[in-house]
């Protein structure tokens, strides 16, 4: 079960002049022994519980910008600063200056206990950049400053974990909407699939008016497996709401969603949420992707 605000990603990104609905996007590969996966929109509180299930030992936040907290020049606090603020127990190491200029790398890291990452991304604040990764075993300041080098000089189109002796899980939030996430763990597409599509329905349901979140279901793990068998990218829109359902209209794309791209069209699948029954079922049950 997952709780969808009124500010959540869906219902606050938006695409363009005519202030388009954002869609639910979702794209996967496999690259380097493990699966990466593109996709929108959630904001990094709604998927912290996720990945500190997934991770595989204590988590090193390795880049941290926000507007919610910052100094009198309007510069975003230091993660350690946020971290004190928030009451997360957590280590600090110094990077340096030099990742001033690197993109994904911060000039400070945060080690955390896993237990520890809902806590520090708990919703009541919006990191507009966000880096992570798991790092199981002993964590030394030698190896910090190797995942600098690491995620420094690493092309955003290329796996990262490969470079990471144990590391299992990496993901990278941006505007509080897009997401990359690297994973070994084969069930990790499906979750993260799963988990956008209540999110999506719950878009639909929060009232501008009450500030209450709505709890929803997450689909069963087996129906987001199905449709990642049946291809690797996806775009999804609210079809349709009534006072016992919500139905998502699922397109098969040729490729990854990009921005630029027009708004899905001509869906041939659809998820539908029994509000009765707190219930999912895909339609057609066997979905096949152009």
């Amino acid at each position: 079960m997952i709780e969808v605000e009124r500010d959540s990603a869906f219902n606050v990104n938006s695409i363009g002049s005519e202030h388009r609905s954002f869609p639910l996007t979702f794209s996967v590969r496999a690259a380097g022994g493990s699966w990466l996966v593109d996709a929108t929109a959630a904001q990094a509180g709604k998927l912290a519980g996720l990945l500190a299930g997934r991770a595989a030992g204590p988590v090193a936040v390795v880049d941290l910008h926000t507007c919610s907290f910052v100094d009198e020049r309007s510069r975003s606090w230091s993660p350690s600063l946020i971290a004190a603020e928030l009451g997360v127990d957590c280590a600090v190491h110094p990077v340096g200056e030099w990742a001033s200029d690197t993109i994904g790398v911060g000039e400070e890291f945060l080690l955390l206990d896993r237990e520890q990452l809902p806590r520090l991304l708990d919703g009541t604040w919006t990191p507009y950049q966000v880096a992570l990764v798991d790092l199981p075993g002993e964590v030394t300041p030698e190896r910090l400053d190797e995942l600098a080098l690491a995620v420094g000089t690493t092309a955003f189109d290329r796996p990262l974990l490969p470079h990471l002796d144990g590391s299992t899980l990496w993901f990278s939030g941006h505007d509080d909407c897009y997401l990359r996430v690297e994973s070994t763990d084969p069930e990790v597409p499906g979750a993260l699939l799963g988990r956008l599509l209540a999110l999506l329905a719950g878009s639909a349901l929060t009232d501008a008016d009450d500030a209450v979140p709505v709890p929803v279901p997450e689909p069963d793990p087996a129906l987001a497996d199905r449709l990642i068998a049946a291809g690797p990218h996806w775009a999804g829109t609210v079809a349709a709401v009534s006072a016992t359902e919500v139905t998502l209209a699922l397109t098969a794309l040729p490729r990854r969603w990009r921005l630029s791209d027009p708004a899905p069209a001509g869906a041939g699948h659809t998820m539908t949420l029994d509000l009765v029954r707190g219930r999912w079922r895909l339609a057609p049950e066997q979905p096949t992707a152009r």
